[in-house]
């Protein structure tokens, strides 16, 4: 009865994590890979205005014009990306979805850091692909030489994603450039996921679309405006690849909701200065408080911490914080390893401060 497709997907561990976190009692969420501030006022007020204007109506497959323009300028202007041609997408999600279906045939494989964002495997899988993992540890750092040795002639995309989610890591420019004269070497695809380029703590963020022009960038605003919900996100790069996402949105996604296009093209300006460096002190405060008990690398960007498990796989240590009520989220959902598990601190301090006691007393067995 169902597809054969359907069967290289697991659900999501992160789902259920969450369902979990449905039945237990005011647990310590550091599960949850959103924002815990609202939107911000001045872009509610737009989508309201949005709204009440009628704007409530499908829009253009590809997004409205003015969206699509300021995003190409600001593409230009804040990372150096001469991008050909923008679709608007019903999240990053949206655009990893049409992009991996556009792109992918079967046996084509897909060169994935390991750890990485769960959907980049199992898009692969779902399109056919084959999934190729490009160990990062323990530094979780992306780099030419790591890349270079899995490259064979069935390679068609790399995907990058940084500030990376589960690991926080970031490329350098330098690393940047070498991935890029590889990537030209090999005539592969460059797909960049820079949902988290907000949530850069020392000012390193660079985007591979400024030295590679054969670059897909897909970005959004779920994370920067906590808009998790409205479903905003965007893809960038080559016209003859856009152009095949639109069309395919056409018949699927049709188009991102339209007051949210709207309220984002009215708001882009918004300042987040303030709540970027509340999460720099949520990232210090976490990471100095697990640093002495924990294998952990501090990470430069995103709201993420990927610890070394201090025994047992990640998930018997996962399932023992669980029993404390303390919910995050084994490494394994994210890695072809058992021995990590990710922490988010999109939280309250208060709610912080709690996950490090319990987390530090879990360490003591």
């Amino acid at each position: 009865m169902i597809a054969h497709r359907m069967s290289k997907l697991d659900s999501s561990g992160i789902r259920k994590v969450f369902d979990l976190a449905q039945k237990m009692q005011n647990p310590v969420n550091l599960s949850i890979g959103q924002p815990d501030f609202d939107v911000p006022g001045e872009i509610k007020t737009e989508a309201i205005k949005a709204i009440n204007d009628g704007a409530n109506k499908y829009t253009v497959t590809q997004g409205i014009p003015e969206l699509r323009d300021a995003l190409l300028k600001r593409l230009q202007k804040e990372r150096g990306v001469n991008a050909e041609s923008i679709v608007i997408t019903s999240g990053v999600s949206g655009a990893l979805t049409l992009a991996f279906m556009v792109l992918v045939n079967p046996e084509d494989e897909v060169l994935i850091p390991d750890p990485a964002f769960v959907s980049y495997k199992h898009l692969t899988n779902f399109c056919g692909g084959k999934p190729v993992f490009v160990d990062t540890y323990p530094d979780f750092k992306l780099t030419a030489s790591h890349i270079q040795p899995h490259i064979t002639k069935k390679t068609k995309i790399l995907v990058i994603n940084s500030p990376a989610n589960p690991t926080g890591a970031m490329c350098t420019t330098r690393e940047l450039k070498e991935i890029a004269e590889l990537a030209r070497k090999h005539n592969l695809l460059i797909v960049s996921d820079e949902i988290y380029h907000d949530y850069d703590y020392e000012h390193h963020f660079d985007s591979i679309g400024r030295y590679y022009e054969k670059t897909l960038i897909l970005d959004g605003f779920s994370k920067s405006f906590a808009m998790t919900g409205w479903r905003m996100g965007y893809a960038a790069g080559p016209a003859s690849i856009v152009s095949e996402m639109i069309k395919l949105q056409q018949y699927t996604f049709v188009c991102a909701p339209s007051f949210a296009q709207y309220a984002v093209s009215g708001s882009l300006g918004t300042d987040l200065s303030k709540q970027i460096s509340s999460y720099k002190k949520k990232r210090d405060l976490m990471y100095d408080g697990l640093k002495e008990k924990y294998q952990i690398i501090k990470p430069g960007g995103a709201f993420y911490l990927f610890p070394q498990v201090p025994w047992g796989t990640d998930e018997e240590f996962v399932t023992s914080a669980i029993q404390k009520n303390l919910l995050i989220i084994p490494g394994s959902v994210f890695s072809e390893r058992h021995t990590h598990f990710r922490i988010s601190y999109a939280a309250t301090e208060e709610t912080i401060k709690r996950g490090i006691d319990i987390l530090n007393d879990l360490a003591r067995r």
